[in-house]
This record gives structure tokens, C-alpha cells and sequence, in this order.
């Protein structure tokens, strides 16, 4: 490579890196603390997951949505989380009276509300926020997903910056050398280091794109189908007019027709629309499969449960089935505990390279100077 574009390449990492340090820095720190969510979580509330005795029977949904409905005054039910463990809890979520969504955890065999609150307060749902918009909506998820996308460039540009002259520095640039100066030992850390986990870590933020950015979705549909019109994620309702039905098995009947629908093991969870065009959507997990995310899809009638649609996963498009596995890959999960160490690892590394990259420059600044 030519020495004046390696040169360019090198102002431009040094430069972009400067201005977007603290957004990786901050992206980083927080999905580290998110590829442990769920393991996290359960340490801290355990009663949100685990019941302290299995039941013979479980009560039904829409018993439980009652209690709700009549203890806290919930107006409407969103999310519904049922599990295909027998330990689980059935996890609620739905908005009171003043339009807040609140969060329950139900005892399903006796219908007992273990815990709840606002789903705002949730120490994950804090952190996933700052992750992708830092708190500030719209124009933060714009900040974050530029600063991925500048993220992947200063990983590419790391790579060619690394690259030795020649092929016998190569031994050199891959081990540090921990008996030098602190600037050489910082250097080789942020160097050696970033070389090691550079694959992983253009892998997470490339997924990262996927969640920020529509184009990015857009061109991987294009690239697996040819087209960029992906299939939709939901299905009009065909009853108009409420009936106001007196069902009093609403949630369950749904429950029954999906379980039924696709007769394997796993978790359910049923999502009502927002909107007044929308049918219900209900997803069915494989759990006995290593890789998650897999769920078949059906879509129901919001007045008479009625079933519309029924999308299995293995006839679902090449593209939506990449879409599904952006997030297990994104955050880590895809091969289970692994997986998640080596993503935490990198994802701490990361958030170490605004740091060491600084002090890189400050040394170099300060040289200049003499």
C-alpha cells in the first residue's frame, strides 16, 4: 500500500476515533453489561422468573389478565410471555389507566401477582435504551448507529494500519510486550489486541447496522433475495367492527391455537397490536433447537381469535431468517454461554479502545510539541 494512503487512512481513524470515542465507549460499556441480561436479571429478581413451587395446573390467561385488570386497574393487555418450563413464571405487559406501561410477574399455577413495576424503571430496559439512543430518542439512535458505522470503518482501518511492512514484523505486531514502557505496552494492547478481535467485533457492530438503520436491512434482503421488500411483520385484521364478546377465554383460546398449530416444545408469546388495523401476532420458540430466536408465526383475529395467517420458520424467506438471527449473533447468544464470554470479552475491549487510542495521540501530540 501506497505510504500517503496508508498515511490518509491513518488521520482518518486517528480523527473519527477522537470524535466518536465516547459513543463507543458507551455503546461498548453497555453491551457488555446486556450479553448477560438474562442471567443478570434472574440473580437480582428471581421473582420475576421462577415460581417457589410447580403446580399440578395452571391457571388460565385470561384469570390472570383478570386479577390484573381488577388489582391495578390495567386497561390493556400488550405482552404476554408464557414458558414451556414448568419453573417459569408467565410474565405480563400492559398499560394502566394513565397509559404507563407496567411490568407483572404471575404465579401461573395460582394466578398470585409476584411482582411488578413500571417498565420504564426496568434497570435492563434503562440500559438497552442508552445502548441504542442514549436516552434521547430518535436523533440518539441516529448518533449511535452513525458511530457504529464509523465503529466498522476504524476496525477496517485498524486492520490495514496494523499490517507490517513486511511478513517477518508480523511476529512482533501479534504479542505485546508487556516488559516495555507504558506507552509501548498501551500501544501493542490497543493494536495486538484490536487484531485479535477484530473479526468479532465487525461481526457485532455490522449487526448492530441492522437494528439502526432500514438501508442496512434493505441490503442484506436484497443481497439474499434480490429484492428489498422484505416480508411484512403484520397481518390486517379482517373484522372491522368490535363485537364486544363476553369471551371469557379470550387470551387461552388463542394460547390453545397456536400451541396446536405448531405442536412442539417451546415458549409462547402472544403480542397485541397497537393499532386498531393490526391482528394479533403470536410467536412459538424452538427451544429444543441450539440456536435461538427461531419462532413460527400466527396472526389471529382481535375480536373473534379467529386464526388468519400461519408463517412456520422453515418456510420463512432466507432473508427473514438472517433477521432473526441478527440479534442472538449481535448480542452473543447464538451458541449459548461460549459465545456470550467471548462477546462480553470483546465488547470490555472495546470500550477500552477510546482510552488507549486517546493516550496514543496525547504521546504522539506530546512529541510533536518537543
Amino acid at each position: 500500500m501506497k505510504k500517503g494512503l496508508k498515511k490518509n487512512i491513518g488521520l482518518l481513524h486517528l480523527w473519527l476515533g477522537l470524535g466518536s470515542g465516547l459513543i463507543v465507549f458507551i455503546a461498548a460499556l453497555t453491551g457488555s453489561i446486556l450479553v448477560f441480561e438474562k442471567e443478570i436479571d434472574n440473580a437480582i429478581n428471581p421473582e420475576y422468573y421462577n415460581v417457589s413451587t410447580i403446580g399440578k395446573t395452571k391457571k388460565s390467561i385470561d384469570y390472570c389478565t383478570d386479577t390484573l385488570q381488577k388489582q391495578y386497574s390495567i386497561k390493556k393487555i400488550t405482552r404476554i410471555y408464557t414458558y414451556s418450563d414448568p419453573s417459569r413464571t408467565m410474565q405480563i405487559l400492559g398499560k394502566d389507566s394513565d397509559k404507563k406501561a407496567q411490568f407483572f410477574s404471575i404465579d401461573p399455577y395460582t394466578g398470585k401477582i409476584l411482582a411488578t413495576t413500571p417498565q420504564e424503571s426496568r434497570f435492563f430496559v434503562v440500559v438497552l435504551s442508552i445502548h441504542r439512543q442514549l436516552l434521547l430518542g430518535e436523533s440518539g439512535e441516529i448518533i449511535m448507529g452513525t458511530s457504529c458505522l464509523i465503529f466498522a470503518f476504524m476496525l477496517i482501518s485498524g486492520l490495514i494500519l496494523w499490517w507490517p511492512k513486511k511478513v517477518k514484523n508480523l511476529k512482533q505486531r501479534l504479542k505485546v510486550k508487556w516488559s516495555g514502557s507504558f506507552k509501548r505496552v498501551n500501544w501493542d494492547f490497543h493494536s495486538t489486541f484490536g487484531f485479535y478481535s477484530f473479526l468479532i467485533l465487525l461481526i457485532i457492530s455490522l449487526s448492530g447496522l441492522s437494528f439502526a438503520f432500514t438501508w442496512f436491512q434493505n441490503g442484506v434482503y436484497f443481497l439474499t433475495e434480490g429484492t428489498t421488500k422484505k416480508p411484512s411483520a403484520k397481518v390486517e385484521n379482517p373484522t372491522k367492527i368490535d363485537p364486544k364478546l363476553n369471551n371469557t377465554a379470550f387470551y387461552q383460546n388463542i394460547y390453545n391455537k397456536a400451541d396446536s398449530i405448531f405442536p412442539y416444545k417451546g415458549n409462547i408469546q402472544i403480542r397485541m397490536p397497537a393499532d386498531t388495523i393490526n391482528s394479533i401476532l403470536v410467536l412459538k420458540e424452538y427451544s429444543e433447537i441450539t440456536v435461538p430466536n427461531q419462532s413460527s408465526a400466527a396472526y389471529f383475529d382481535k375480536y373473534t381469535t379467529e386464526e388468519i395467517e400461519a408463517r412456520p420458520y422453515d418456510k420463512f424467506s432466507t432473508g427473514d431468517k438472517i433477521r432473526r438471527l441478527n440479534y442472538p449473533i449481535h448480542t452473543g447468544s447464538i451458541y449459548g454461554l461460549p459465545t456470550k464470554i467471548i462477546a462480553f470479552l470483546v465488547c470490555l475491549f472495546a470500550a477500552t479502545l477510546p482510552i488507549t487510542g486517546l493516550i496514543i495521540w496525547l504521546g504522539r501530540k506530546k512529541k510533536t510539541k518537543k
